[in-house]
C-alpha cells in the first residue's frame, strides 16, 4: 500500500505508536491540574512536552499554547485581534487560496460584526500578488485590522512569500496570522526567525493524535480565550488538557525534526516523477509547477480525464490519493483554490493530489509513476466529461 494523502492527514507516526503503547501501560493518568502526586506527575509530563515542542518549533516555552488543532487556533486569533476593545479597524485581508477555516471565519466577522474582507488575488502559479498587498496597505493601512495568509497551500503545495508579507505587516503595525498547518512538518520552520505574530498547526498533519494542535503566539498577552473554562493553559484556553495528545505532539515533532535532511532528495525525486509523467503524457499539467513548492506535494491533472476516475483507478492498485483537499474531495467541481488561480474546468476537474511525508521511501514515486501511467492509459480511452 502507498498512502499519499499526508496533506489531508498523516497516520500515527511509528514513534508515536510506540510511545502510546508504553504510555498507556505505565501511566500516570490524572487531571494535570490536580495538586496530588499523580496530577503533578501528569502535568510535568505535559509541560515537558511543551518544552520539546517549543524547542523543535523555535519558540519560547510560553509561546506554545496547546489546543485541538489549527481551526481552533485560527478562531482564537480572530477572536483575540478583532474582539479587542481597542480595535476600531474594519478591514481583514486574506487570499483567494486560504483554507476554509480562514475564509469562513473571516466571512463570519464580515456578516456578523461588520468587517470588510478583502481577498488578495493570486497568480496563475498560485502565489499571492505581493504588489497588490503593498498597494492595499499603502491605501488603507490605518483601517486594516489584520492580515491572514498561509505559508503553503494545502492543495498545490505552493509556498507563499510569507517573509515579505510578514515584513510588510510589521512595518505597518498590522497583526499577521500565518496559517502554517501545511508548512510545519513538511519543511524547516522556526517561529522566532519567522517573526510571525501568530502561527498554527494540527497534530493530525504531523503523525500525532487527531484533535491536538498548537497555537504559536509571539506575545501571549494579546490573546483573549475563545474557551474560558477553568483557566487552563495560563488562562489562554480553558478545559482539562488533552495531556496524552499533547505528549504525542512532542514525539511527532521530534520524529519529523530527525528526517528534515531528507528534504532535498525528496524534492529531486518528485521533480523526476513529474518530468517522467509529462514526457509520457505531454498534455499533463502540474499545478503551480513554476512556483516554489513543498518537497512532498504534486498536484497533477490530465485535462479531459476526471480526477475521481483517476483516484478510483489508483485505489484499485492500493494507492490512496485525493482529488483536492479533504474539505472538497467529494465535490466533482474545480476547487476554489484552482478557480482563484484561473484554472479552466477541464484541468481543474482532472486533478489528483499526491502528498507524501519526509521519510516516505523514494521508490514510492517510481511506483506512483507506473500506477498513474496505467490509469491514464486506460482512461484516455474513455471520455470522462
Amino acid at each position: 500500500m502507498i498512502y499519499a494523502d499526508y496533506n489531508g492527514s498523516a497516520p500515527l507516526s511509528p514513534p508515536v505508536k510506540e510511545y502510546l503503547l508504553k504510555r498507556l501501560e505505565k501511566g500516570p493518568f490524572a487531571n494535570p491540574n490536580a495538586i496530588h502526586h499523580l496530577g503533578a506527575k501528569t502535568l510535568m509530563g505535559m509541560e515537558n512536552a511543551r518544552a520539546v515542542c517549543a524547542k523543535v518549533l523555535g519558540a519560547d516555552y510560553d509561546q506554545v499554547i496547546f489546543n485541538s488543532g489549527a481551526t481552533e487556533g485560527i478562531s482564537t486569533v480572530f477572536h483575540s485581534v478583532l474582539g479587542c476593545d481597542k480595535n476600531t479597524k474594519k478591514t481583514i485581508i486574506i487570499s483567494g487560496i486560504e483554507h476554509s477555516a480562514i475564509i469562513n471565519t473571516a466571512n463570519y466577522y464580515a456578516s456578523e460584526k461588520g468587517y470588510n474582507v478583502k481577498v488578495l488575488p493570486v497568480t496563475k502559479d498560485g502565489v499571492v500578488e505581493l504588489e497588490t498587498l503593498k498597494k492595499w496597505i499603502a491605501e488603507e493601512k490605518s483601517n486594516i485590522a489584520m492580515v491572514s495568509i498561509m505559508a503553503a497551500n494545502n492543495e498545490t503545495g505552493v509556498i507563499q512569500p510569507y517573509k515579505e508579507i510578514n515584513d510588510l505587516c510589521k512595518s505597518n503595525n498590522i497583526p499577521f496570522l500565518c496559517d502554517t498547518t501545511q508548512f510545519i512538518g513538511k519543511t524547516r520552520f522556526n517561529f522566532k526567525e519567522s517573526n510571525f505574530d501568530y502561527a498554527v498547526c494540527s497534530g493530525h498533519k504531523l503523525g500525532a493524535m487527531t484533535g491536538t494542535g498548537i497555537l504559536l503566539v509571539k506575545d501571549a498577552t494579546t490573546l483573549k480565550p475563545l474557551i474560558i473554562g477553568g483557566g487552563q493553559e495560563k488562562g489562554h484556553r480553558g478545559g482539562t488538557q488533552n495531556y496524552l495528545g499533547n505528549e504525542t505532539l512532542a514525539v511527532a515533532l521530534t520524529a519529523i525534526d530527525s528526517v528534515l535532511n531528507n528534504l532535498n532528495a525528496l524534492a529531486e525525486k518528485r521533480l523526476e516523477f513529474e518530468a517522467k509523467m509529462k514526457k509520457a503524457f505531454p498534455n499533463v499539467v502540474i499545478i503551480g509547477e513554476k512556483a516554489p513548492r513543498l518537497a512532498s506535494t504534486t498536484y497533477i491533472s490530465y485535462p479531459g480525464i476526471h480526477g475521481q476516475a483517476v483516484q478510483i483507478e489508483l485505489e484499485s492498485q492500493d494507492i490512496f490519493v485525493t482529488t483536492s483537499s479533504a474539505c472538497s474531495d467529494n465535490m466533482p467541481v474545480t476547487s476554489k483554490v484552482l478557480r482563484a488561480m484561473g484554472v479552466e474546468d477541464d484541468v481543474g476537474r482532472g486533478v489528483v493530489r499526491i502528498s507524501l511525508c519526509l521519510n516516505s521511501p523514494l521508490e514510492y514515486y517510481d511506483q506512483l509513476a507506473d500506477a498513474l501511467t496505467k490509469a491514464y492509459t486506460k482512461l484516455t480511452k474513455v471520455k470522462s466529461f
